[in-house]
């Protein structure tokens, strides 16, 4: 039969495979990137630029009612804004974003460390999906 070191050894590697798993959910979920943000000064006027370099001669006068229905000018306009803010609007809340005000009001809003984390948790999970961070 095999001796005790080989039957020891052989559970050592049955139990490698497991702690790989353990360790994904932290891969699939690191902590949100945006913690805390600030709008800056001159927020409407960057935000009006882009939406007139993302929407062109669409724009109506008042730029803030410009609409977002065209899904493809709006995720040009939310990816560029997230690229040049540092701080992207979650999907929870891309529905929200139905003019340039809604977006405008967005980012307007500053996020203070630990926002993301605790919508999260808070966010109604499916009851097979439990996040836990690991600080």
């Amino acid at each position: 039969g095999a001796s005790r070191k080989e039957e020891r050894e052989m559970e050592a590697d049955r139990a490698l495979p497991e702690k790989e798993e353990r360790s994904e959910p932290s891969l699939i979920c690191p902590l949100p990137q945006s913690r805390s943000y600030l709008p800056t000064k001159h927020l409407q006027s960057c935000l009006e630029s882009h939406v007139r370099e993302v929407f062109g001669p669409s724009v109506p006068e008042d730029w803030q009612q410009t609409p977002l229905q065209e899904k493809r000018l709006k995720h040009r306009l939310l990816a560029r804004l997230a690229a040049e803010l540092g701080h992207a609007v979650p999907n929870s809340q891309l529905h929200q974003m139905c003019c340039a005000g809604d977006v405008l009001g967005f980012y307007g809003t500053p996020v203070k460390d630990g926002n993301k984390i605790d919508e999260l948790v808070a966010a109604e999970l499916p009851p097979n999906l439990k996040i836990i961070w690991q600080q």
